[in-house]
């Protein structure tokens, strides 16, 4: 059987890169990060170029981090020109791989398998990828990192642990050379899919690193970890079931529409409240646009400088709707059962699940369905105003209080200004 060949392409310093493109500067010389200046000195870095980085700034700080000895540029997000900027980058991958042979990870990160295309243009797996990469850099101006394995996850691991280290900006892994190299690697966290809990657990059993996971004995491992034991120990051996054809004929079992947003800053339980509703409002129209209804609903959030343990909340309602009002009721009295009105608050996620068919739509003795076909017909068109004339064409008075986020969501995520 022909031996797998995947590239993981990583898109440099993504939004930080663009920006740079797009004012014609070199990432790598100048320092620049991407911030809301609105948000003041609390403002999350989104992106930071190379440059800046080399002295210290990380891609995920807060404004008032970066030393005032750093002079530097602030780029406001804008997300619309990534997306655009994204699209290019996989148009020049479909110039050379099929779409069923790419998986777009995320908006700067692929996965492709290059396999059968080795043969056809009569190269390596590397004359390929630098190949590809060239072509980027030329038609977008932006630097991309490769990772190349001989499955998905040591191209992964490829990208994240060597391919940063090499002078070509590429690393290369198979299961011998990640026995050989990585077994010892430390830390641990630097493995795709082990996160800081994970890595916790594992300390826990005395275990540092991968080589630790072969030698623990495979019965502790499922006791402790469950079926998620069978990945953490296929990856410490370097292996990887999966293929990009099993993602994309992949079908979850359960539908979910979730939504989840990081404060900007610490809001009290009456603001952070506003910031939910916005959030319900916001899926309702996606789940009426798509012709969805759901009867199931869940609720995280989670406190500032991780205070408290996040509180958690998940409710089973009897009616089958997409209604803004029902499904805001039940949010409000899963809300108030479980948020501690104490402490500030910093992030906030919901979720729809057990979504379905509109044709499912189930409603219990008490619901008022003048009331229902009503508001569906005014959620509609709601949909059809914000699809021809951008997100925020129609505010409810909610949206233009001062802690309100959705207004500004809109604009930075493809919405036009109103």
């Amino acid at each position: 059987m022909e031996e797998k060949i995947y590239l993981c392409i990583d898109l440099k310093s993504f939004y930080a890169s663009v920006e740079c493109v797009e004012r014609g500067l070199d990432p790598f010389e100048i320092n620049l990060v991407v911030a809301d200046p609105d948000r003041g000195g609390g403002a999350i870095t989104l992106a930071a170029t190379p440059a800046i980085k080399k002295l210290g700034v990380p891609s995920r700080g807060r404004i008032y981090e970066i030393p005032t000895e750093i002079e530097y540029i602030i780029a406001p997000p804008r997300m619309h020109l990534y997306m655009e900027y994204s699209a290019k980058v996989y148009e020049v991958f479909l110039k050379y791989i099929s779409s069923e042979d790419i998986h777009m990870y995320s908006i700067d990160e692929a996965f492709l398998d290059v396999t059968p295309y080795l043969a056809l243009y009569k190269t390596t797996p590397k004359e390929l990828a630098q190949r590809i990469v060239y072509d980027v850099y030329n038609t977008t101006g932006i630097t991309a990192t490769v990772g190349i394995g001989t499955n998905l996850f040591l191209a992964k691991v490829a990208l994240d642990i060597t391919a940063k280290h090499a002078p070509d900006n590429m690393g290369f892994l198979d299961e011998a050379i990640f026995r050989q190299k990585l077994w010892h690697h430390q830390p641990i966290t630097d493995v795709w899919m082990i996160g800081s809990g994970i890595a916790k657990h594992l300390a826990k059993l005395g275990i540092i690193d991968l080589w630790g996971v072969t030698r623990m004995p495979e019965g502790i491992l499922y006791k402790e970890f469950g079926v998620n034991a069978e990945i953490l120990i296929d990856h410490a051996w370097g292996k990887e079931p999966v293929e990009i054809s099993d993602i994309k004929s992949y079908r979850p079992k359960s539908n979910s529409v979730s939504n989840s947003q990081i404060l900007f800053e610490d809001y009290n339980y009456k603001d952070a409240y506003l910031i939910l509703k916005e959030m319900v409002d916001t899926n309702v129209l996606n789940l009426t646009e798509k012709h969805l209804v759901t009867d199931r609903i869940s609720l995280y959030i989670g406190y500032s400088k991780d205070r408290r343990k996040p509180s958690r909340g998940t409710c089973k309602i009897t009616n089958r709707t997409n209604s803004y009002r029902i499904l805001m009721e039940e949010f409000h009295l899963l809300y108030k059962r479980i948020v501690d009105p104490n402490y500030p608050i910093r992030q906030i996620a919901l979720s729809f699940g057990n979504v379905r068919d509109e044709i499912y739509e189930q409603y219990d003795l008490f619901a008022d369905m003048e009331k229902i076909e009503k508001e569906r017909k005014l959620q509609q068109t709601l949909v059809n105003i914000r699809n021809k004339y951008g997100k925020n064409a129609v505010l409810k008075g909610m949206n233009n209080l001062p802690k309100g986020t959705a207004r500004y969501r809109n604009m930075t995520i493809g919405g036009h200004k109103a």
